[in-house]
């Protein structure tokens, strides 16, 4: 249970940015990435259905909220970029559009800003959940497929907007559950929930 003798803060003046890259030089940090990594693209491949053109829905994000929670924005944003171009790459779906590679980096940002060294809860998992859909999802990825398909943003907007709205409280369930689990037996591996990590 987190309580203010563990909370895990920023020292005054720390910038959640700055300590978020540094998480990055640890070898045990950069070897769990490419673990969620790795993870992440087998997810895309066994655990994602396409709804038509325009709407996909799958688990492959799952890692990537991992990352971006024990590690920060600045990570969570190296991270979830990367890990866009690792996965067209290895399973091209259409062309490449870097919009969704910053779509992708913009979504750890989020994630990681809003979850990073904070007690976890509902309602901040939920609020960073909210964000992403809104930001992301419903703003800059129908941006990005309105350039590439040609299509009228009201064309494929409902659909969009449909599914991020059905999806929002079993996104914020799953989630939440999945980092309970990830605090308990993963965070201890880097030095506690709430250490000060350099």
């Amino acid at each position: 249970m987190v309580t203010s003798d563990n909370l895990r803060s920023l020292d005054a003046g720390e910038n959640r940015w700055l300590s978020s890259l540094r998480e990055l030089r640890s070898i045990r940090v950069v070897a769990f990435c490419g673990v969620m990594c790795a993870l992440a693209v087998i997810l895309s491949t066994v655990a994602t259905i396409n709804l038509g053109p325009y709407v996909k829905v799958g688990l492959s994000g799952m890692p990537n909220q991992v990352v971006d929670y024990l590690f920060g924005p600045a990570a969570g944003a190296l991270f979830s970029g990367a890990l866009e171009v690792i996965k067209f790459m290895l399973r091209p779906d259409g062309v490449y559009f870097p919009g969704f590679t910053l779509s992708a980096a913009l979504a750890g940002v989020i994630y990681g800003t809003v979850l990073y060294r904070r007690p976890l809860s509902v309602v901040r998992v939920f609020a960073a959940h909210l964000l992403v859909k809104l930001i992301v999802n419903l703003g800059c990825n129908t941006l990005w497929l309105v350039i590439l398909y040609k299509k009228a943003v009201w064309a494929i907007f409902p659909a969009r907007a449909m599914t991020n709205l059905i999806r929002l409280p079993g996104d914020v369930l799953i989630t939440y559950l999945l980092l309970k689990t990830v605090e308990r037996a993963i965070l201890p591996l880097f030095g506690g929930r709430f250490s000060g990590r350099k």
